[in-house]
């Protein structure tokens, strides 16, 4: 396939010689430039938008509704500050959830759950396309990808979906600990909240920025299992047998075991940053309850007050809770669902 572009610009050679592999130069004036191209990285990538965006709002979902129950209890279990005698709101995982149980219910155990399902898609889209998207024009000539490469693209994934997942975890975080605050205020009933509502509110007071609140720990967090995550698994599934179609791709059970494997890896290394995004983004606090000045504040005066454990306070509950969904995610994504539904070929 071929086709014209006008290009101006003195860097331009160098931008080609990146994304086109093949071109004819035809020199038209002294500011701009004239290309055949021939063949280009662009459209050798053959990445499909659409069935990505499906196959990871059908993973998302999915993994969401079965989950959704520990992700609460690890909020929750991470929000709790430790009173000055060692007393504690929550003693375990087990405590948490049989206390929240008994409070609200089976379907408090879902507060924030929409929120979730709904922004869950285009999160997951975004992480898995972006990293394909990087691994592809990062790879060598020879087609390799040498490890730093790996992580990298993974990085690069991980930075892209943030313009989401703050926003959506930043509501998660109020809905998911409301019933704690209220709870430990002495109080019983838990006032009645909606995304719609707090969305609104921050949007009048802050902003669009008030959306955003704890970005810079989300980063950290996301990019940081990113970096560990992808390239565990691909190595991972490397391992597994692959399909007999002469695909190369490895057998789904092999798939889902990788991303299972990978994500509780990656959820345990990346939990101090989820703490510190956890507490940073919690806009109600219960009377006495310190709040952060940003990152540094936080790392300081958790690691003071409470000792280097609470970095890891609720990892148990996360590896649960990211094990499954990232093992059904990439299950979906390697099945090509959405491309069997579409009746497309799985690319």
């Amino acid at each position: 396939m071929s086709c014209w572009i006008t290009v101006q610009g003195r860097y331009v050679n160098r931008l080609l010689n990146y994304f086109i592999d093949e071109y004819i130069y035809l020199p038209l004036s002294q500011h701009s430039t004239c290309f055949l191209i021939t063949q280009s990285r662009l459209e050798l990538s053959n990445h499909p938008l659409l069935p990505k965006i499906i196959n990871g709002g059908i993973a998302g979902i999915i993994g969401v509704s079965c989950v959704f129950p520990l992700d609460l209890v690890k909020t929750r279990l991470q929000n709790q500050q430790i009173g000055q005698n060692g007393e504690r709101q929550y003693r375990s995982m087990l405590d948490c959830f049989r206390k929240t149980y008994r409070a609200e219910g089976y379907f408090g155990m879902y507060r924030g759950s929409a929120v979730n399902i709904v922004l869950i898609t285009p999160e997951k889209a975004i992480k898995l396309a972006a990293n394909d998207f990087f691994r592809h024009h990062l790879s060598t000539p020879g087609g390799g990808l040498p490890l730093g490469r790996e992580m990298a693209a993974g990085g690069l994934a991980g930075l892209c979906q943030i313009i989401i997942t703050t926003p959506m975890e930043l509501l998660k975080i109020q809905l998911q600990d409301a019933g704690r605050v209220v709870s430990k205020q002495g109080g019983v009933v838990v006032p009645r909240q909606t995304a719609l509502g707090i969305t609104l509110e921050l949007l009048r007071t802050k902003g669009i920025l008030g959306l955003y609140k704890g970005v810079g720990a989300t980063a950290f967090r996301d990019v940081s299992f990113s970096i560990v995550y992808f390239p565990l698994f691909a190595h991972l599934n490397a391992l597994g047998p692959r399909k007999k179609d002469g695909s190369g791709e490895a057998v789904f059970w092999c798939s889902l075991l990788a991303g299972i494997g990978a994500g509780a890896t990656s959820a345990f290394v990346v939990n101090p940053f989820d703490v510190v995004k956890t507490r940073l983004q919690l806009l109600k606090r219960a009377e006495g309850e310190v709040a952060y000045k940003g990152i540094t504040d936080a790392f300081i005066s958790l690691l003071k007050n409470e000792g280097p454990t609470v970095f890891f306070r609720g990892a148990a509950c996360r590896m649960i809770v990211i094990a499954p969904l990232f093992g059904i995610a990439q299950m979906v994504y390697f099945l090509g669902v959405a491309e069997k539904l579409m009746g497309m070929n799985e690319s």
